[in-house]
């Protein structure tokens, strides 16, 4: 019961009451459409293999064009990325909307397996065709090339200076272990003028395998090889550290491999997805994977660290050959 004393409750007209509702609803609408929910919303998980710097760089630019949209990572090396997504298959689904590799070997495979989403990028023409398909598109470029010790006489020049005995012991990375080093063995393999004759030859001449590209490196630069095979930005990475080896862009090409992205069939969140390859393959996501130091897939994107003339096999046709190919070499060199 109210106190005698209190003043009665005021009353608001009909007319008055429909404004008020008419305002909250205003104000409803106005808040949904906040400026993170204009950007679009949405939450991924991604699943990659590249380089943290990259993946640091290439999320930081992302958030700012598009604030709403969270971005969970699991970053891991190719194999394992392999293992975790067979694990979650087994029990019950793939967890991750994107996935971003190094090399186009794996994902051709998860393509082949029916598990990628068809989708047409908004910059797609401005991917060379050799480095996209239809369900994955490469980000940025990475080149085989030779590494020999500073000041070499007689130096390399091409590829096949690798198996000439005037240059003695000389290191490759193991095919079976880097997809960068498969791709580059499947070409040589594959081109004119080489094959595993080669390959034979550089074994005859004492050549040894490695395990990884920056074994190369690390070999080349203590003294131990003379020269060898690698990645550049491995070799880049050293020289810009002291390390007394130099960086040889051998004829016929460096040897170029990209790396793809690519959205599950399976994502929960397509459209956030779909924003963020958008994105990578902009021109500003195109712009921080350069500033990390790798070469961009577009050719209008400025990247001054220099290379030369390229090559790449055809990839499908390496997919469809790269049992033979590891066993054909594997006679040569083992593993």
């Amino acid at each position: 019961m109210k106190d005698s004393t209190e003043e009665p409750e005021a009353q608001m007209p009909a007319s008055q009451l429909r404004w008020v509702a008419i305002s909250l609803a205003v104000l409803l609408v106005l808040g949904a459409c906040s400026p993170a929910d204009e950007a679009g919303g949405g939450s991924i998980r991604l699943y990659t293999s590249v380089t943290q710097e990259t993946v640091d760089a290439v999320l930081e630019a992302f958030a700012k064009d598009h604030p709403g949209v969270k971005v969970g990572v699991f970053r891991a090396p190719t194999g394992e990325l392999t293992a975790r997504i067979a694990a979650e298959q087994r029990e019950g689904g793939i967890q991750a909307d994107l996935i971003w590799l190094t090399d186009p070997l794996s994902m051709q495979q998860y393509d082949a397996d029916g598990l990628l989403q068809d989708y047409i990028p908004a910059a797609v023409e401005q991917i060379p065709p050799e480095f996209r398909s239809a369900r994955f598109w490469g980000t940025r470029l990475l080149s085989m090339v030779i590494v020999q010790r500073a000041g070499l006489s007689p130096g390399a020049t091409g590829w096949a200076d690798l198996a000439d005995p005037g240059l003695a012991r000389v290191a490759i990375p193991d095919p079976g272990f880097a997809g960068s080093a498969l791709g580059a063995m499947a070409y040589l393999a594959m081109a004119d003028g080489f094959g595993f004759d080669f390959y034979a030859r550089m074994a005859a001449n004492g050549g040894v395998q490695v395990n990884s590209p920056g074994d190369v490196v690390t070999g080349v630069a203590e003294g131990r090889f003379a020269a060898g095979m690698t990645l550049a930005f491995s070799a880049r990475a050293a020289i810009d550290k002291g390390s007394p080896i130099e960086i040889v862009w051998p004829e016929p090409g460096g040897i170029v491999m990209y790396s793809p992205i690519a959205i599950f069939t399976s994502a929960a969140d397509p459209s956030a997805a779909e924003r963020f390859v958008d994105f990578v393959l902009s021109l500003e996501g195109q712009e921080a994977i350069a500033e990390t130091g790798w070469q961009p897939v577009r050719d209008d994107v400025a990247w001054e660290t220099g290379g030369g003339h390229i090559v790449t096999p055809s990839w499908p046709d390496v997919f469809n050959r790269q049992d033979e190919l590891l066993d054909d070499y594997r006679e040569i060199f083992g593993g």
